[in-house]
């Protein structure tokens, strides 16, 4: 496919949030910037999110954007005017990076964005519909390749290494209550991998998060709490040598895909088919119910709609153990 551009161009790429989605870009934004080595990607997103951009291809580079106010944002469409870009990929299409693309496009810079496609999610949480909608690292890829940079996404994850994995890792949060496994039952989890002789160690934000993980740790000193002691990349690392980790449909699962670990991940509100599903990661790891009243939406809520919060109470322990024990 010949090129729309120049071959030297300078594209400037829009994620701003969350961790997981960015996650998710990393193995099309390299791939894309490998097959193209004299093709420059600037990436605009949150400063702490240019952390998980880990040995970066040399024509990589970044802008931080914190979220602000309308002037802010305006100031800052105004820097980008002169920086000599000559395309923009908008790998989020929300209402600030429409704003930019928008002003962008005003100076003839072509403009392609990711196809959300709203209308196959409508059917999945309406109709409850179980067609596999496009993963949305595809998406990402179909982006560059409507701009003339057609690649395909071949990302082996960071810190490869000859040594044995070993042990299982437990990311047990989520974002949302309805996308989160009961902790009561995740620690069953836990006890009967620790009961049977496996390393478990345990991952989580600091906060609450870490807390809690420590209430696990002072019930069962067998399990190992990383939660809050390391950083981004240091948390990617320890990632790396585990056998599979078991996560929600959450950050952690495109964290771990990062570093090719196996996932067997846990879904409530949101199913596979909703386009989410880690890179690499297979869709037979998935646990959830197929319950009628799933998916409730595509990217989780606050509360079930319900009320029951069957999808993930529902879920026996034992389910989660079995799915570990496959790739054990």
């Amino acid at each position: 496919m010949k090129s729309k551009l120049t071959g030297t161009d300078n594209i400037l790429v829009l994620r701003l949030s969350a961790l997981g989605d960015v996650a998710m870009t990393l193995p099309v934004i390299y791939s894309v910037a490998r097959r193209y080595p004299s093709l420059r990607l600037t990436v605009v997103t949150r400063p702490f999110f240019r952390r998980l951009f880990i040995d970066a291809p040399a024509n990589i580079s970044f802008i931080d954007f914190e979220a602000g106010s309308i002037k802010e944002l305006l100031a800052f469409i105004s820097t980008l005017k002169n920086k000599g870009f000559t395309a923009v990929a908008d790998l989020h299409d929300v209402i600030r990076t429409r704003a930019i693309r928008m002003a962008l496009r005003l100076g003839k810079l072509p403009v392609e964005t990711v196809n959300k496609d709203r209308r196959a999610r409508k059917k999945l949480t309406d109709n409850k519909e179980r067609t596999f909608q496009t993963n949305y690292i595809d998406r990402y890829a179909d982006v560059f390749s409507r701009l003339g940079y057609p690649a395909a996404v071949n990302f082996d994850g960071f810190f490869p290494s000859a040594e044995p994995r070993s042990g299982v890792g437990i990311a047990p949060f989520a974002r949302y209550s309805t996308k989160t496994y009961p902790p009561e039952l995740m620690e069953q989890v836990a006890r009967k991998l620790t009961d049977s002789g496996i390393a478990v160690t345990l991952f989580g934000a600091r906060g609450h998060e870490q807390r809690q993980l420590q209430q696990w740790v002072e019930r069962n000193p067998a399990l190992n709490s990383l939660a809050g002691k390391l950083t981004l990349e240091d948390e990617l690392r320890a990632m790396s040598r585990l056998s599979v980790m078991v996560t929600m449909d959450s950050a952690n699962m495109h964290l771990a895909s990062l570093v090719a670990t196996p996932v067997v991940s846990v879904w409530g509100s949101t199913i596979p088919q909703c386009g989410f599903l880690g890179y690499g990661q297979s869709a037979d790891s998935a646990v959830w119910l197929d319950l009628e009243c799933q998916p409730c939406s595509v990217a989780g809520l606050p509360s079930c709609p319900i009320g029951h919060y069957a999808c993930l109470e529902r879920i026996a322990p034992d389910t989660i153990v079995d799915a570990v024990r496959r790739h054990l």
